[in-house]
Parts: C-alpha cells; structure tokens; sequence
C-alpha cells in the first residue's frame, strides 16, 4: 500500500514544503494538498517547490475542480511540472466544494468532470483535445508524458464515471463498510465499462492521529482533532441527501445517518480542528471515518483496507501532531502495513 500525506498550504508555504520532505524521508510517496483559491495559497506554485525539494514524491491537488481554472491551463501547469521533474504529477480532480462555493457559485456537474477529465489527460500527455469546437495541443510536450486522472466520489453517479473514466478513485473517508461498498460501485462500473478494474487505482483518504496509549483521555483528545472531517464530509452528503432523498437506497444510511443534526457550514473553518461546525458530528463518526488510536489499531484498519482493494491511503494531517503522526506512520505503521 502506497501512502500520501494531505495538507491545506496555509502560509508559510515553507511549511508545506517542509513536512512532505518529512514525509517522504518516512515513506511516503504522494503528497496532496487541498486547492481552494480564496481560503488557502495557490498549490501549483507550491509543487514546484516540494517537487524541487524532494527526490521522488509525486504531489498533486485533492481535489481541484473544472470550473475555477480553464481545462487548458489546468493540464498546462501539470504538463510543465511533469516536464520540469519527470511525471511526479497526478490530477485529482471533483465538483469543487470550498472552492467553488466560497467564490459564490455551484459544484461543476459531473457532466462538466467527464469532459475536463478527458481533455486535461488528453493534453497532459501531449494528445490532442477539442475545447468545445477549437481542437489543441501542446506542441512543447515531450513523448512519454503522463498525467493520471483521479475522481473523488460519493453518490452512485460519481461512483459510475469514476469507474468508467477516471484512472484512479478518491474516497474521503476510511470506513471500512462504505469502502468496501464504494469500491464494489465503481469497479463494476469500470467491468460495464469495458475496463480492467485493477487499471483504477483506489485512494482512501482521511484524518490520522496515533495516541500513545488507548485511554479514554487520549482518544477523547484526538476525536476532538479529527472531528472537523465529519464536518467537510458533511457538506458532499448533504448535496445527496437533497438529490437523492433521506431514505433513498441509492445512498446507504450508513452515509447519510449522521447528518440530520447538522444546522450549516461555515467555510471559514473548512479543515480546521476547531471549526465549530462540526459539534453535531458523534464520536461513531469520527471513529468510522478517521483512524485514531494508538499504532496497533491504526496498523489493523489499514490492513482491513488494504485487503479490500484500497492502494494508497492519504493521510490528513490537519491537527496539533502533524510532524508526530508522520513520524509514527515511517517508523511504526507504514513498515508493519507493507511488511
């Protein structure tokens, strides 16, 4: 199992840059950041940095989405990055939650993902692309280029292009019931497709914090950092909910259940542990999506996910132990997990 790490690039960008060196020096091999133009700092300015700044990490956005960049740049910036450190790059791309909706407009549809994904991969790789009527390519981009597609998605339509188009998967969450479900939706999907369903790669991505000891006190402690991420959830189950219905069987209850308390969302807390928020989000949830406890457990979920096809967990990492938690998963974790 591949491993990544996750953060927003709140300022200083030296920072951000600092603990994905820390993270490769301690195994892992992706390195994501959130990409919200208003509420954090420009991630493709960033990457040049982290790329420069370390050896063999690829990085990438999780997610960024069609409707902030025009589909040309988007595949533009990867392409130059790819060029400038030799395909370290991977697209994740969604509807564009905080990002999209902090500047005052809707989520893309996932019509608009299907054809920004086929034309940013297309371009990325040096192909040609039909951007609504003007056929382009990219004449400085040399062969052998690669830009991988990765979707986050929830609902069953998500879950279905995904598996029909997407190179890989990201599931924001580590509920072992829901993955297992989710991953089911899309390689079918991908089978009905024509697709090989191995050919999707499968990114569970979600909150980490390890305890020392499995104490009341230590667990009540990290629940209360991680308990932001039932909050972030929330906003993607809540658009189900108001497509699909409270009771719908196309979204399992398991999924939607725990939003019934949730009274609105500022995005002015968006991933942050003390976003206050998220108070209506229970300890079941946090437990359920997040992994926390002490090492032992941790190395027993990820072994469960990995079992059921998952192929990179991504760590969130934002709470008061950020360089711990990596240093805890190099020494500790990601060696039990893959030895």
């Amino acid at each position: 199992m591949d491993f990544g790490l996750v953060l927003q690039t709140d300022p200083p960008a030296s920072r951000v840059i600092a603990l994905m060196q820390r993270a490769e020096d301690n195994g892992f091999r992706y390195g994501w950041t959130f990409d919200s133009a208003v509420l954090w700092q420009e991630p493709f300015v960033i990457y040049s940095q982290i790329l420069a700044h370390t050896r063999d990490l690829t990085v990438g956005p999780m997610v960024t989405n069609p409707g902030t960049r025009t589909w040309e740049v988007t595949a533009s910036t990867f392409a130059t990055l790819n060029d400038m450190f030799g395909n370290r790059t991977v697209c994740g791309i969604g509807r564009g939650d905080s990002a999209m909706r902090v500047a005052g407009r809707s989520p893309v549809t996932l019509a608009r993902i299907s054809e920004a994904m086929k034309v940013i991969r297309a371009l990325g790789r040096g192909e040609e692309a039909d951007l609504g009527g003007t056929v382009v390519r990219f004449p400085w981009v040399r062969p052998g280029a690669e830009l991988p597609v990765w979707m986050a998605a929830y609902g069953p339509k998500a879950l279905k292009l995904a598996g029909e188009e997407a190179d890989g998967f990201i599931l924001q969450l580590a509920d072992p019931y829901l993955t297992e479900y989710m991953i089911k939706a899309v390689r079918d999907a991908a089978l009905a497709a024509g697709r090989d369903p191995a050919d999707v790669s499968v990114c569970v991505a979600a909150p980490a914090y390890v305890t020392g000891d499995d104490s009341p006190e230590a667990l009540a402690h990290a629940r209360e950092q991680c308990r932001w991420f039932g909050g972030m959830v929330g906003n993607h189950v809540a658009d189900l909910v108001a497509r699909y219905g409270e009771h719908s069987a196309a979204v399992p209850e398991e999924l939607t259940g725990y939003i019934k308390a949730r009274q609105g969302y500022d995005y002015a807390h968006h991933g942050r542990s003390d976003n206050p928020d998220t108070a209506f989000v229970p300890d079941e949830i946090v437990d359920r999506f997040c992994l926390v406890g002490t090492a032992e457990q941790h190395i027993a979920r990820l072994t469960a996910l990995r079992e059921l096809g998952v192929d990179q967990f991504a760590v969130y990492d934002m709470h008061d132990a950020q360089e711990a938690v990596i240093d805890a998963y190099g020494s500790r974790i990601i060696p039990a997990v893959n030895g």
